[in-house]
């Protein structure tokens, strides 16, 4: 099963950025879909973007325009670029990964989890 490692997280202020990571062990990286989801404290884990192995790419609603999500399966690696954050952004992130199917928002079809990283954002 691969194994998922985010970074990147941390303190920024409102309208400001941060650029996630997700690596990703393993020599099959490339048939995988990969995405993020968050969890705000007493808050269940939600979806924010998806990137399937062909490429289709999903995001939600509130982070339409603001975030970007990219993979380069030479790396192993997702990314999850976060421009204009807001504080209601703060969250812990996982990066997940699901061999079977297409991206889904459902976190019980996701087969794999990152230990999570935290964002924090200031007002």
């Amino acid at each position: 099963q691969v194994q998922l490692v985010e970074s990147g997280g941390g303190l920024v202020q409102a309208g400001g950025s941060l650029r996630l990571s997700c690596a990703a062990s393993g020599r099959t990286f490339s048939s995988y879909n990969m995405g993020w989801f968050r969890q705000a404290p007493g808050q269940e884990r939600a979806f924010v973007s998806g990137i399937g192995r062909s490429g289709g790419i999903y995001y939600t609603n509130s982070v339409k325009g603001r975030f970007t999500i990219s993979r380069d399966n030479d790396k192993n690696t997702v990314y999850l670029q976060m421009d204009s954050l807001k504080p209601e952004d703060t969250a812990v992130y996982y990066c997940a990964a699901k061999l079977r199917g297409l991206v889904a928002v459902a976190t019980d079809t996701w087969e794999a989890w990152g230990q999570g990283t935290q964002v924090t954002v200031s007002s």
